[in-house]
């Protein structure tokens, strides 16, 4: 079993030490801006062609969807494929997506139809590059730096979704949305070359006796090799508790509330929602980078799953206050608790989960912990904006957050009857 951190080899920013670890978070900063820039413009070009409320529906559908339905499959793939090779074909993906918007807007030729297409080649690339990116990052740092890895890959993306809205309202302004989005494509190209030559992956790895064997055993992807995984998981505790961490928040609470921030912003802005809106959501991103910044420059190690659900039971209190709080500055402070937490216990969970996943099967346990994490993301509104269609959305987020909670409860019971002491967990 890989092992944590000893005492005393922590370093602050640790895994910004690798070369290679600081090659790959760049290009996954550019990555993930570029996937920022097309949400923004395509969907904004989207509204302004099509004023349809169907279509921003099925482009939240399209995006998480294919992380319930494909990332055990996914994952399949990163244990028997070379993760770089994977990593690029969602970038291209990706890129195509970019370029297919560009073609498109450029020669007003859009239809409704097209741009469910290109929603839902958006979604498998990102199911597609996810597993594959996190055995990466493990095969770049080792199992004693991932934790901080995890989380510095999680500030990439909290970096792309706050630059992302400025650098593609700029391109629009500059060049168009048909350009900005053309070039958009682009952003992809420097983590697409880089993990051409990348020194790392399975030609690179340490041999294991144990992982041959076990790949040629294993049956073509179905729903019996889920189950297998399944099977050969369920008596550990550590790994089921923190996939039912992330199936739990994911599927109570999600980000579904996100997009009912605009009337969260009217109700306590007093008429100037959108300055409001913008506050509101860079509170959660700064809660995040200030999470990532603390305990990356304390080189903080926190591997013990129960703290993981501890922190997530104060994120269901953060949220719930920020539901039900009429005052701006208080709600400001809830939801930069509630990002700074959401950074915390998110990042040691998968870094738990990669640690005592079984060698050859941790492609696979990645993609199930992407399938309750993500996946269920698709099915997390109708908690929240369902709900609020009847009791409104205030009451309805926080309702949903002490459901979370109670099932945190129940979820900390269970990891009370782990076993005290792992090399992974360190109890």
């Amino acid at each position: 079993m890989s092992l944590p951190p000893r005492a005393g080899e922590t370093k602050s920013f640790a895994a910004l030490r690798h070369p290679g670890f600081r090659a790959f978070w760049t290009g996954a900063i550019l990555a993930t801006t570029a996937d920022s820039v097309e949400h923004i413009v395509s969907y904004w070009m989207i509204f302004q062609k099509f004023h349809s409320p169907a279509l921003g529906g099925f482009a939240i559908f399209s995006h998480w969807v294919p992380f319930l339905l494909f990332s055990m499959w996914s994952g399949a793939l990163a244990d028997r494929f070379d993760p770089r090779r994977l990593m690029q074909i969602g970038l291209c993906m990706f890129m195509c997506a970019s370029l297919g918007w560009g073609v498109l807007f450029a020669t007003g030729t859009l239809e409704p139809w097209h741009a469910m297409v290109l929603l839902s080649v958006h979604g498998m690339a990102g199911v597609i590059n996810s597993p594959s990116q996190q055995l990466l990052v493990h095969d770049i740092v080792g199992p004693r730096q991932l934790q901080s890895a995890v989380r510095l890959v999680s500030t990439s993306r909290t970096l792309g979704q706050l630059g992302g809205p400025a650098v593609g309202g700029a391109l629009m302004v500059a060049f168009g949305p048909e350009y900005a989005i053309l070039g958009n494509a682009l952003f992809y190209l420097p983590q697409i070359l880089w993990l051409w030559r990348a020194p790392y992956g399975p030609k690179f790895r340490t041999p294991d006796a144990n992982v041959a064997p076990a790949r040629s055993r294993l049956r073509e992807q179905s729903w019996r090799d889920i189950v297998a995984t399944l099977r050969e998981i369920a008596s550990n505790r550590t790994i089921v508790s923190m996939i039912c961490l992330a199936g739990g928040t994911s599927l109570f609470i999600g980000n579904a509330y996100q997009s009912q921030m605009p009337e969260f912003a009217h109700d306590l802005g007093h008429g100037d929602a959108g300055w409001h809106y913008s506050m509101l959501v860079a509170a959660q991103a700064a809660g995040a980078l200030v999470a990532a910044f603390l305990l990356e420059s304390r080189g903080l190690v926190l591997m013990r799953p129960r703290i993981a659900i501890v922190l997530a039971m104060v994120w269901c209190f953060a949220i719930a206050g920020f539901a039900i709080s009429t005052s701006y500055p208080l709600s400001i402070a809830f939801l930069f608790v509630a990002g700074l937490v959401n950074l915390t216990f998110s990042s040691m969970s998968q870094s738990v989960v990669q640690l005592e996943a079984p060698a050859h099967l941790r492609g696979r346990v990645v993609g199930l912990y992407n399938m309750f994490g993500q996946g269920l993301r698709a099915i997390s509104g109708a908690t929240v904006g369902a709900g609020g269609e009847l009791i409104g959305v205030h009451w309805a987020l926080a309702g949903s957050a002490l459901l979370l909670f109670a099932a945190m409860s129940v979820l900390f019971a269970f990891a009370m009857r782990a076993a005290p002491a792992t090399a992974t967990s360190g109890e």
